[in-house]
C-alpha cells in the first residue's frame, strides 16, 4: 500500500537508542516490523494473558485480560490505517506494547503502586511500558530492552510528567513544547478508547454486573440497538449484543477517518514533521465525541463503580501496598539478579509492576504467612 505523505515512512525512521544495521529491503523486515516481532517475543508481551482489564483471569474463561484486548486495539488500528494511508505496522507495533508496563489488577493496581511511590518519583503506567522496552526487558546480548524504534517508543508514552520527560531528550520535548507524536501514534491511542469502551460493555453484560435495559441511556446503544432492531427483528440474547457492538465499533471507526480526514484537508500536512507541529489531527467528530463520553459516564458509574469491581479494587491496592511495605523491609525477597543497580524504590516498582495478577496473588500469600 503507498502511505500518504504524513504517515512515518519506516525508511525515514529517527533510529534506535543502539543502533543496529538494517534488514536487506528486498527479503527483509522493516523497522516497524521488527519492533512489533520483538514485542510479541518479549516476556512482558506474554505476562499481559495474565493481568487484569477490568475482571481478574480466573473469574471468567472468556473475558478480556491486558493481552487480548492489546490485539483488539491492535485490529481496529490496522483497519483505520488502512483508510488513512498510514503505517499500519507502526499502529500494530504501538498498539500491541501499549500496555506492557501495566501493573497487576489493572487500574487498581496502577493507582496502589503511585501511591506506594508517591515520595519517590510515582508511577506512571505509560512510562513504565516505555522503561519496559528500553530496559527491563533481557533478551539481547549487547543491550538491554528491545532497543525499538523512536516512532514505536513515541507512541507508546501517551502521557508524561512534565519532570519525567525532561529526563528523556528528544522523546520528551513534544511534552515540554504542546507538540503532537505521528498519527500512527494518535491512532493507537483512539484505537483503544474505541477497544476498552465497547468491549468493557460487552464483559459488563456477560458478567452481569450490567444489563442491556440499563443502557437504555446511552444514545451510541440505543441508536445502534435501534438500526440492528429494524434489520433482524427477531435477534436477542447474545447475538443481539454482539451485532449492537459490533455495529457501535463501525460508527466510531467511520467518525474517525471522516473527522480525520477533515482535519488532515484543512491542515494539509506535507510530513510528519507537519504533523508534529500540528493541534490534533486525528479524533472524532464533536457530535461522536460528546456521545463516546456519555458512555464511558456510564461505564464509570455502573461497571467500574459497582460495588463487586470496588470489592475487587479494595483488595487489589491492599496485596499492591501490603507487597510495596515488605519488600521495602525486606529486600531480599526480591530476587537478587533482578536489576540489583536500580534505585531501591524504583527497583520496588519494576518487580511489582511485572507481576502477573496471579503471581502478585501467590506472592502476597507467601509472605503475608
Amino acid at each position: 500500500m503507498t502511505l500518504a505523505c504524513y504517515a512515518a515512512h519506516s525508511d525515514q525512521t529517527l533510529g534506535r537508542l543502539h543502533p543496529e544495521p538494517s534488514e536487506p529491503s528486498q527479503s527483509g523486515r522493516s523497522p516497524f516490523q521488527r519492533d512489533r516481532d520483538r514485542i510479541i517475543h518479549s516476556t512482558a508481551f506474554r505476562r499481559l494473558e495474565y493481568k487484569t482489564q477490568v475482571f481478574l483471569n480466573h473469574e471468567g474463561d472468556h473475558f478480556r485480560t491486558r493481552l487480548t484486548h492489546s490485539l483488539e486495539v491492535a485490529q481496529i488500528g490496522r483497519a483505520v490505517a488502512r483508510r488513512l494511508q498510514l503505517n499500519e505496522d507502526l499502529v500494530e507495533a504501538i498498539s500491541l506494547a501499549h500496555d506492557l508496563g501495566h501493573t497487576p489488577f489493572g487500574h487498581a493496581g496502577q493507582d496502589a503502586l503511585n501511591e506506594c511511590m508517591k515520595d519517590h518519583g510515582g508511577f506512571e503506567h505509560n512510562l513504565q511500558s516505555l522503561w519496559v522496552v528500553d530496559f527491563l526487558e533481557e533478551r539481547y546480548a549487547e543491550w538491554n530492552g528491545l532497543n525499538l524504534s523512536f516512532e514505536t517508543r513515541e507512541g507508546i508514552l501517551k502521557h508524561c510528567s512534565k519532570k519525567n520527560a525532561e529526563k528523556l531528550g528528544r522523546l520528551g520535548e513534544r511534552f515540554l513544547k504542546g507538540e503532537q507524536p505521528s498519527l500512527e501514534a494518535q491512532l493507537a491511542n483512539c484505537a483503544d478508547e474505541i477497544a476498552y469502551n465497547n468491549h468493557d460493555i460487552d464483559d459488563g453484560i456477560r458478567s452481569g454486573l450490567i444489563s442491556v435495559e440499563q443502557l437504555a441511556e446511552v444514545t451510541l446503544w440505543q441508536e445502534q440497538k435501534r438500526r440492528v432492531e429494524q434489520q433482524f427483528p427477531h435477534l436477542s440474547g447474545r447475538r443481539l449484543v454482539c451485532e449492537v457492538i459490533r455495529h457501535i465499533i463501525h460508527v466510531l471507526v467511520d467518525d474517525l477517518v471522516k473527522e480525520t480526514e477533515r482535519r488532515l484537508s484543512e491542515h494539509a500536512p506535507q510530513s510528519i514533521d507537519d504533523v508534529r507541529a500540528s493541534p490534533p489531527l486525528l479524533g472524532f467528530s464533536s457530535q461522536m465525541r460528546e456521545q463516546a463520553t456519555e458512555m464511558k459516564r456510564f461505564l464509570f458509574k455502573n461497571l467500574y463503580r459497582h460495588p463487586q469491581v470496588q470489592a475487587m479494587t479494595a483488595d487489589a491496592a491492599k496485596i499492591i501496598h501490603s507487597l510495596f511495605q515488605i519488600y521495602e523491609k525486606q529486600p531480599e525477597q526480591i530476587p537478587r539478579d533482578f536489576r540489583p543497580d536500580d534505585e531501591f524504590y524504583r527497583r520496588i516498582s519494576h518487580y511489582i509492576a511485572g507481576m502477573t495478577d496471579r503471581y502478585a496473588n501467590k506472592e502476597f500469600q507467601k509472605l503475608m504467612v
